[in-house]
């Protein structure tokens, strides 16, 4: 073992008695980030080339602070993103939801598909969506500035910003001029319950953005505002998937009644087997 993976070794315990999930993944990382490596290359690196500032990231990790925050990136399906301090770091879970999106734009019989991502944070899921479908336009609405200006830096960066337009505005009000347009809409909303605040690990709790969190008492304050927005900016036949809190599964399905034009709502599932996303569509005239 030469010095740097035995130090690896070190950091890793620190790291499972500061309470951190994943402490050899993330020692690794923060080794790779620190030495410009990859993981896989660790091995490469010769002992005298070991960077002191390693352990500096390590006691940054302890303190619970994100890996994302200290390596500034984070990756979603295909793409590294750029993040920091003030906007959401994108999730595993979030990807899935994504995969469904994708496929549902590439069974449309639509030439130029028309989606809107609300609350878009690091833009992740636009980007993501704009690189594989390559057709598809995508409005991402954005109200916090800090956010937005980490989303338009990542899409400057994706070489996409010509199909993906961020926009500065409330989710809910957001885009009237694409009104009754949109072929698929796609949100991952704050939807954490204020209630639960004291069980939300401190990598979140503490560095996330709180309106990216937050969502009153039972966390499906935003989730029922955007299905008004559904049916403002949906066509008819068009799709929404909409991201959701461990345990709200059996409530968000009432959300969006048949009566009021809904149709085919169903809950998904993450790659752990648990109810994450909700997805449905607008009636066409024949429903």
């Amino acid at each position: 073992m030469n010095f740097l993976l035995d130090e690896v070794a070190r950091a890793t315990l620190r790291l499972a008695e500061a309470g951190v999930a994943s402490p050899r993944a993330d020692a690794e990382e923060l080794a790779a980030s620190v030495h410009g490596v990859r993981r896989g290359e660790l091995h490469t690196v010769r002992d005298g080339d070991f960077d002191a500032r390693y352990w500096e990231c390590v006691a940054r990790r302890e303190a619970r602070e994100p890996l994302q925050h200290i390596t500034g990136r984070a990756y979603f399906r295909y793409l590294e993103l750029q993040v920091g301090p003030g906007v959401f770091i994108p999730r595993p879970e979030t990807e899935i939801m994504v995969d469904w999106a994708i496929q549902t734009l590439r069974a449309m019989d639509v030439a130029d598909p028309l989606v809107v991502d609300l609350g878009t944070g690091s833009g992740a899921i636009a980007i993501s969506i704009a690189q594989e479908v390559p057709r598809s336009r995508v409005h991402t609405v954005e109200l916090d500035p800090v956010a937005l200006d980490w989303a338009r830096r990542n899409i400057e960066a994706s070489g996409h910003s010509g199909r993906v337009t961020p926009h500065a505005g409330d989710m809910r009000t957001a885009l009237p001029e694409l009104d009754g347009r949109v072929d698929l809409l796609i949100s991952n909303p704050p939807y954490v319950p204020i209630r639960e605040a004291a069980v939300i690990p401190p990598e979140v709790r503490d560095y996330d953005p709180a309106p990216a969190l937050w969502s009153g008492d039972d966390g499906l304050d935003m989730i029922r505002s955007l299905e008004a927005v559904g049916r403002r900016l949906l066509r008819p036949g068009g799709a929404m998937a909409v991201e959701h809190h461990d345990g709200q599964g059996i409530d968000i399905p009432w959300l969006f009644p048949e009566d009021l034009g809904w149709r085919d709502v169903l809950n998904r599932k993450d790659m752990a087997r648990r109810d994450r996303f909700v997805v449905m569509r607008r009636a066409e005239p024949d429903d």
